[in-house]
């Protein structure tokens, strides 16, 4: 009896996923209510699993309530993309339909997928079943599952890249849900290639406490955020030969306002795996967070919280006993950056990729600059693939030499940014989507971020800084979606136009940043950042990172561990 009173209360998410019927509930019924263009509370949730959110357009909020109007609901849809690689004819797909049923805008994401915003009810199953007809999908774009498997940027740069690819599509693959209700609720019951079990052997009913994030990295470029993720993978290289891969586990950026209880933490590392086990060796921590996970308060369900709560020693025990994974020592590896290799490269097979910087990820057609319009062109007559990166890029990837003067063409033709003429800040930068659409954004980050970095340019021009790598990034809410607790000046919407300022990361995205200043508005941001931008140029040491200087300089101290970032 006395261990029934212990038994912690479910969380009220826990109990819609216990009576969803493997995610069904009543999605159906929501999609044909034609009252709303909403969908049921309770079926907001269950979409998730399903790729989707609702949100609602807050820029409209006030308009509609004085015209006695529901909020205007649209729906994100988010596109699984394992590893950020597409054909050309599935990003003319993604195109297309982010014209015909969302904003025209096409956000590229920090996990290397593809995101519409704006979709109405009336056309959400017809968006996700032409998706699925380009052969991508949505399942597990979101939800308490396994998301989108991120990679190193470019599978085409080296065999090696390709290898790491190649297993973060396994991962993928193995680590998705199984149910039907997918196929049915979505593509009418038709199964697809590859189409889910009516059970799930692998997550259960109650699937996974909270979402959980893959990455693999291979050094020296740190440009899937690695150590961010619940679950990650450090490749380990010898000669020319993937062996193997460290470990990593406990990485998540969300904490929430006023609860200490609450933190961003950077991953441990915690062994050395050989190639073959990466499969084995993800259902192992994935299980682990299945049956140790905090099922009652969402707040502290991700893998980070377990892995405090329990300790790696436990966590490495249940591996062996569930798994019979026994990890090897850390192997050797070192990060020089999370950027992205702007420009063209060629890569060992003599073809050439070119990565083209999109700000904030959001490609769009606006004030004469046709980004959106040039890749399309691009798509028309490109013969290898495109990549999704990480840093909200994309790279133009396996063109040929008889190719590459075609696509130069189209580049100059509707001046596309070459990365090299604008700031390592800027080239360095990450925003989340946040207003008009989250419901969760307490300030801009995408549409404003930009104009920001107009204004600190200035400054890093007055200081001969222009070219020194610095990584920024923006949230508009401590959820984290754009990394901001790993960039070198972080800010985090706390209201309209007002934000938190994080300063301190390492460039390698190694070590979180530190609250160095709370409530500040532009202006502000402004007087806080020139005199330490310049100090920084004045006294740094040879490169030394802006990061480190303002730990070593006292402005902040180095957050050690993400149980200690709010010390």
């Amino acid at each position: 009896m006395d261990d029934e009173q212990n038994i912690p209360t479910p969380s009220p998410i826990e109990v819609i996923k216990d009576n969803s019927n493997y995610l069904r509930g009543t999605i159906n019924e929501s999609l044909a209510d034609p009252l709303t263009g909403g969908m049921q509370p309770i079926d907001q949730v269950l979409i998730k699993f399903h790729g989707t959110y609702q949100q609602q357009d807050r820029d409209l909020d006030e308009e509609r309530k004085h015209q006695k109007l529901e909020p205007l609901y649209s729906f994100l849809i988010r596109v699984r993309v394992p590893a950020g690689v597409t054909t050309p004819e599935q990003w003319l797909a993604m195109d297309s339909l982010s014209e015909e049923y969302g904003d025209k805008t096409l956000k590229l994401t920090t996990r290397q997928a593809f995101q519409f915003h704006g979709v109405l009810k009336r056309n959400l199953k017809k968006t996700i079943q032409e998706i699925n007809k380009s052969l991508l999908d949505t399942i597990a774009a979101c939800g308490d599952v396994n998301r989108n498997v991120m990679c190193s940027a470019n599978p085409f740069e080296s065999p090696i890249h390709a290898e790491v690819a190649d297993d973060g599509r396994k991962i993928s693959a193995y680590l998705t849900p199984q149910t039907n209700a997918y196929h049915e609720i979505w593509l009418d019951g038709k199964l697809v290639e590859g189409g889910e079990k009516e059970e799930e052997p692998l997550y259960g009913k109650l699937y996974l406490p909270r979402k959980f994030k893959t990455a693999i990295a291979i050094p020296p470029r740190n440009d899937s955020d690695v150590l961010s993720n619940d679950l990650g993978f450090i490749a380990i290289v010898d000669g020319e030969k993937l062996i193997g891969y460290n470990l990593t586990v406990g990485g998540g950026m969300a904490y929430t306002f006023g609860n200490k209880e609450t933190y961003p933490r950077v991953a441990d590392v915690v062994g050395y795996l050989s190639k073959d086990k990466i499969v084995n060796v993800s259902e192992a921590v994935l299980v682990f967070q299945r049956d140790h996970g905090n099922r009652s308060e969402r707040k502290n369900a991700r893998l980070k919280y377990t892995v405090d709560r329990l300790g790696l020693d436990f966590f490495k025990a249940e591996l062996k006993r569930t798994h019979g994974v026994i990890l090897e020592p850390n192997r050797e590896y070192k990060f020089d950056s999370m950027g992205d290799k702007y420009g063209w490269i060629q890569s060992t097979d003599g073809l050439w990729h070119y990565t083209v910087f999109v700000e904030g990820g959001k490609l769009v057609d606006k004030n004469g600059y046709l980004a959106k319009t040039a890749i399309r062109e691009i798509a028309q007559i490109h013969k290898g693939t495109f990549i999704l990166t990480g840093n909200q890029n994309v790279v133009i990837a396996q063109v040929s030499a008889t190719q590459k003067p075609l696509i130069e063409k189209i580049l100059k033709k509707f001046k596309i940014i070459n990365a090299s003429a604008i700031s390592l800040l800027r080239q360095n930068s990450i925003a989340c989507a946040a207003l008009p659409y989250c419901g969760l954004a307490f300030a801009e980050a995408e549409r404003y971020l930009p104009t920001l970095i107009d204004k600190l340019d200035k400054i890093l021009e007055v200081n001969d800084l222009l070219q020194t790598p610095i990584s920024i990034r923006m949230t508009g809410c401590p959820n984290g979606c754009g990394r901001p607790f790993l960039a070198e000046i972080g800010f985090v919407g706390r209201a309209p136009g007002i934000y938190n300022l994080y300063l301190g990361a390492s460039f390698t995205g190694e070590r979180l940043n530190k609250l160095y200043v709370e409530m500040v508005n532009e202006d502000q941001i402004i007087e806080i950042l020139s005199p330490i931008l310049q100090h920084y140029a004045q006294s740094r040491t040879k490169d030394e990172h802006f990061g480190d200087f303002v730990i070593r300089k006292g402005y902040v101290k180095a957050t050690t561990a993400g149980k200690y970032f709010h010390a």
